[in-house]
């Protein structure tokens, strides 16, 4: 198992609250950050649809922490997209019981912990180009494995 991140389930806990209640410090939304959210999203607030609602989630919390959501800069929808699906299948053959930090860490402990990880299946053309970060491109590199 990876080092963890977070030091325990609480500390995710934590980072997807703020997250979610724009209270999060931009400093903390890092690459780790981001699934910690998705982790929390998906594990804790089933009333939610990660698919659905995460995109808006993070359109305001780039606002509300001086971001903006443009053509260039800000909310990326295939990354997003992509990212949801790392994580759910991570999160669906975890063995059980795991906690979330044990989670966080075997997922950042494999190729999502890598900020490059995407270009594994995209070349970095097609994952920075408008289209994608507007909606969602397949990759053209290799499938998804998940």
């Amino acid at each position: 198992m990876a080092e963890p991140i977070y030091a325990d389930d609480a500390a995710i806990i934590s980072i997807g609250e703020r997250f979610a209640d724009l209270s999060l410090p931009k400093a903390e939304w890092t690459h780790a950050a981001h699934f910690a959210a998705c982790i929390w999203l998906l594990h804790c607030r089933t009333d939610l649809h990660a698919e659905r609602d995460m995109p808006g989630m993070i359109r305001r919390y780039n606002e509300a922490t001086g971001g903006v959501n443009s053509d260039d800069a800000g909310y990326h929808e295939t990354i997003t997209q992509a990212s949801i699906r790392a994580t759910r299948a991570h999160l669906t053959s975890a063995p059980q019981p795991m906690t979330l930090q044990q989670i966080h860490a075997g997922l950042m402990k494999g190729p999502c912990g890598r900020k490059d990880w995407l270009l594994d299946y995209w070349s970095r053309a097609n994952l920075m180009s408008r289209p994608a970060r507007r909606e969602w491109v397949d990759p053209d590199r290799a499938p998804l494995p998940f």
